[in-house]
């Protein structure tokens, strides 16, 4: 696998620009609490239910699908939401895939072309982010390699762990403030897992 350059520092959102990347009657922040929960056994086998939809609805479309982000990390304590990348021929071409998976419950919720031409859809519980990019993007490798790193590093994983918990504590109602909370101790990892 490529390894990837590190991530550039995350920008803080003005709620305009939240606003703008949003689709639908999302709302563009969080209307509750951030909740971080410990380790559920069963999130392999509910990622593994909405891989067999995905891949059903797309066959050959979806080059990959992969199990990313906490829930994919045994161990690690997670928002009870699973995080799945998708990658696509050309994610900016959404009548190649989002019919088709509109079709199996997803429905699409943010547009970043900014960003990897990014696009998240949701199932309608939104306990499932469906994170779509193309192929050899660098924020799916870092992905992987954060997750696999994980698995092998309980340290670190314990590290994270910390850094989830403190940053959801800090910043209950800002997911961008959450995820820049956090973001230090990312870097730091995928430092060791030898990125530059």
């Amino acid at each position: 696998m490529r390894i990837p350059p590190l991530p550039p520092p995350p920008p803080m959102l003005t709620p305009e620009q939240m606003a703008q990347r949003v689709l639908g009657d999302r709302p563009a922040e969080v209307t509750q609490p951030i909740v971080i929960s410990p380790y559920d056994p069963e999130w392999p086998a509910r990622y593994a239910v909405q891989e067999g939809r995905i891949r059903l609805a797309l066959g050959e479309r979806a080059l990959a699908v992969e199990h990313v982000g906490s829930t994919a990390v045994p161990g690690l304590p997670a928002k009870d939401r699973i995080d799945i990348d998708l990658i696509v021929t050309e994610p900016a071409d959404e009548d190649a895939y989002v019919p088709a998976l509109a079709r199996v419950g997803y429905t699409l919720r943010t547009r970043e072309p900014h960003w990897y031409e990014h696009r998240c859809l949701w199932t309608d519980d939104h306990d499932v982010n469906l994170h779509v990019f193309g192929p050899d993007c660098d924020e799916h490798l870092r992905h992987l390699i954060l997750r696999d790193w994980l698995r092998t590093h309980p340290e670190d994983r314990d590290r994270y762990a910390a850094a989830k918990l403190r940053s959801a504590a800090e910043n209950p109602m800002s997911m961008g403030r959450y995820v820049n909370g956090k973001t230090p101790v990312i870097v730091e990892i995928l430092k060791r897992a030898g990125l530059s």
